[in-house]
């Protein structure tokens, strides 16, 4: 009886969410208001399935490998909130077990001969370069639906996203296994989000809580006297940005290539014979890297527009808040003074203070 009821009171609230929207003018399509429907009903079921992670702690028949998972999501929050003064407030203090590989899965388009991404816009999130679904199957007929329109399209899994502070957001059960590097970047990622978030500008977004990550993650090493995962981090970071180049550079030739003044059909033989190119080049950097490379199932699928934006997306203006955290000598306060001014700006001129700030190497 009690979990009739707290789906009955689930329900309820999916159909005050989607009918506010659509009483407020927001939802004007059936496939709009479906695609609401899932989100909402997607988050409410997590939300509605999770436990405090107090009590998987405590209770007896919780494996020790999640226990031990747990004590290090709660002290990542503690050092998240203490040392990276990010606003942790309950976000992240229980736990959910799903059956999928992945929570969401994100959609992402770009025309066939441009760099500019599709973008789509929400009540809460504002407009974004993604689009995602909690349903596989359902990311999948939208992408079809995409490319058969001639767009470029590409879907991945996703194992955590961010409410903004709008809900309280659960640790998952897609991710709680990662290493312990990838456990606390994750989170430091998501709970950036939390402290700043800018409407419709994806690319600045993301790229703070990458930087704010990776900031995090050299601090919380060296509280911890760490040296031997402070070097693989910086292995990693050494491979990050030797990978983040080469998406850039073709990016660029891509960007281009499309600008030219020369018929359809030629500009999709050199598209092709680009993306080959960026294969190869790949393929010489993971021999540099003793064959070893955390991005080949990435290259192993056709590439195209809308996934090389996605690396741009979470790094595009990373170089350039590395160097306003250099200027404000990495006080954390002063970096986030700045940013929240930044937050201020209209997006060309936050364009033009972040562009000043990009190394000319980058």
């Amino acid at each position: 009886m009690m979990r009739a009821h707290g789906q009955s009171r689930l329900w309820r609230a999916i159909f005050r969410l989607t009918a506010t929207l659509c009483l407020t003018g927001i939802l004007s399509a059936c496939e709009t208001l479906s695609y609401y429907r899932q989100a909402v009903k997607g988050h409410l079921t997590l939300l509605h399935n999770s436990r405090p992670i107090q009590t998987y702690i405590s209770a007896p028949d919780t494996s020790v490998a999640l226990k031990s998972q747990l004590k290090k999501v709660m002290a990542i929050r503690q050092f998240a909130e203490q040392s990276l003064l990010l606003p942790v407030d309950n976000q992240y203090s229980q736990y959910v077990e799903i059956d999928k590989k992945h929570v969401v899965w994100n959609v992402f388009a770009a025309p066939e001969f441009s760099m500019q991404p599709l973008s789509w816009c929400f009540p809460i999130a504002g407009c974004t370069t993604y689009r995602g679904y909690f349903n596989e199957q359902q990311a999948s007929e939208y992408a079809n639906k995409l490319t058969s329109q001639g767009y470029d399209v590409y879907v991945a899994g996703i194992s955590a996203y961010s409410t903004l502070g709008w809900f309280r957001d659960p640790v998952l059960s897609t991710f709680i296994h990662r290493a312990d590097l990838q456990l606390a970047t994750l989170l430091f990622h998501e709970l950036a989000h939390q402290l700043l978030y800018v409407k419709g500008d994806t690319a600045f977004n993301e790229s703070f809580a990458t930087l704010v990550a990776q900031e995090g993650i050299k601090r919380w090493l060296a509280a911890q006297d760490n040296s031997a995962d402070y070097q693989i981090f910086l292995a990693n970071q050494q491979k990050e940005t030797s990978f983040v180049k080469l998406i850039g550079k073709y990016h660029d030739k891509l960007g281009q290539l499309y600008a030219m003044d020369i018929p359809d059909t030629k500009k999709r033989e050199q598209k092709q014979q680009l993306l080959t190119e960026l294969k190869i080049e790949h393929e010489q950097l993971r021999q540099k890297w003793n064959g070893v490379s955390d991005y080949q199932h990435w290259f192993s699928q056709d590439l195209n527009n809308a996934q090389l934006n996605t690396v741009a997306t979470y790094f595009n203006w990373v170089p350039a808040l590395q160097s306003m955290l250099e200027a404000d000598n990495y006080d954390l306060n002063e970096f986030y003074r700045s940013c929240q001014e930044l937050a201020k700006a209209t997006a060309t001129e936050r364009k033009e203070q972040l562009t000043r700030f990009s190394p000319s190497d980058r």
